[in-house]
């Protein structure tokens, strides 16, 4: 199933972000025909850039090759629900629909916190899809953080 291939595409941006020493976070921007866009993961520790979210990245990769602001008609496939950054810029990019595995009741966007989508200014809402693969997800950022917590 493409929903399936699409998020271990992100789980695998997740796994290098990991490998970085980024927070294993993965994100693939899916055109309407099913082609892969964008794909990325978390890169602020190593850009210097609190923004370099994987959806952020991929997002501004996918209207770079497109040449427009606007992602229209096109699917994310992210590991972790987005934050409310992340989640204002899926809403400004016009994404039709966002797939994400893990919930982040810490930091989410979506399901927690600021619940931007919910939210009345929010001019634009995408169907949302959660827990998919969520627990190769988890799994991935449970290890990244015991790992840091170890001696």
């Amino acid at each position: 199933m493409k929903m399936n291939s699409h998020m271990q595409m992100a789980l695998d941006e997740a796994r290098a972000a990991a490998k970085r020493g980024e927070v294993p976070v993965g994100a693939v921007l899916v055109s309407p025909a099913g082609a892969v866009v964008a794909r990325a993961g978390n890169r602020t520790r190593e850009l210097h850039d609190p923004t370099a979210h994987a959806e952020i990245l991929a997002i501004r990769a996918g209207c770079a090759a497109l040449g427009a602001e606007r992602l229209t008609n096109h699917a994310l496939y992210v590991t972790l629900e987005p934050c409310a950054m992340c989640a204002q810029a899926i809403s400004a990019a016009r994404i039709a629909r966002l797939y994400y595995g893990a919930s982040d009741p810490k930091s989410g966007g979506i399901e927690a916190g600021a619940r931007v989508f919910s939210h009345a200014q929010c001019h634009h809402v995408p169907q949302v899809f959660e827990g998919i693969d969520a627990a190769a997800s988890e799994a991935l950022l449970k290890a990244f953080f015991a790992a840091k917590r170890r001696p």
